[in-house]
């Protein structure tokens, strides 16, 4: 049976209360991250245990370990730190060009029991086999975001032929697959007719559209209607990936 068109929100949040308004305004995932610490910030202990309590189990949680080099040791204690704040899905950044390399491929096998986002960047010109090689490690998801946050976004990076490969071979190798990085309210609908199976969101639900601003409920609000209006639009359902009975990521 192909699953619903609908396209899950992720929204990225500093805080219990923007994980509050987000949850409140329809974000499907509320995503902890602290946007001044880089593409990847991660928000500190504290704050995310707070933002996993205001959520209580009404919403998974994802949180990223910040932007961290792809060595095997500092990433697994970043792993299991955040894990233990309670995070349902703990996302890592793979900034180096490439494919993965050894710490990649071996950090799931180091943290048994830790649902792990891939985090590859298009800006980085990742590899399509990545998505292979992450779901054969033992990875749960892969996220396409962007490094760098000067205003280009995602769409300006590459082009529909190239994430419309990139989410079919991710889905076809059973992981779940999102696309970010710098998404306006006019991504949405083009991106959702790809099949991924959530977009992610900070500075379009964002004050003034910035990243580092107040997430504003009225905003989280349109993205949820656009994603919403987008369902309806998109033709017909898609497979779904093989771990769809997983909670949503």
């Amino acid at each position: 049976m192909n699953r619903s068109p609908r396209v899950r929100m992720l929204a990225s949040v500093r805080s219990a209360e923007e994980a509050l308004f987000a949850l409140n305004a329809g974000a499907d995932l509320i995503d902890a991250k602290e946007p001044s610490g880089g593409a990847l910030g991660a928000v500190g202990a504290d704050t995310l245990r707070e933002i996993v309590a205001a959520v209580a189990g009404r919403r998974p949680v994802s949180s990223t370990v910040g932007d961290l080099p792809m060595q095997l040791a500092p990433l697994r204690r970043a792993v299991n730190q955040t894990a233990a704040c309670g995070a349902d899905f703990v996302k890592v950044g793979f900034f180096e060009q490439g494919a993965p390399g050894e710490a990649a491929r071996a950090l799931p096998r180091e943290v048994p029991g830790v649902a792990l986002i891939a985090v590859l960047f298009a800006d980085h010109v990742p590899p399509q086999s990545a998505t292979e090689t992450l779901a054969r490690a033992g990875w749960h998801g892969v996220m396409l975001d962007t490094a760098r946050k000067s205003g280009a976004g995602l769409r300006d990076w590459t082009d529909e032929d190239w994430l419309a490969e990139f989410v079919h071979r991710a889905r076809n190798a059973g992981l779940l697959v999102g696309l970010a990085g710098s998404l306006a309210e006019r991504d949405v609908l083009p991106l959702a007719g790809l099949g991924p199976d959530y977009l992610g969101f900070r500075g379009a639900l964002c004050s003034e559209a910035r990243r580092d601003a107040c997430l504003d409920p009225v905003r989280v609000r349109a993205i949820r209607a656009a994603l919403d209006r987008a369902a309806a639009q998109v033709p017909g359902g898609h497979p779904p990936s093989a771990r769809s009975s997983n909670p949503p990521f």
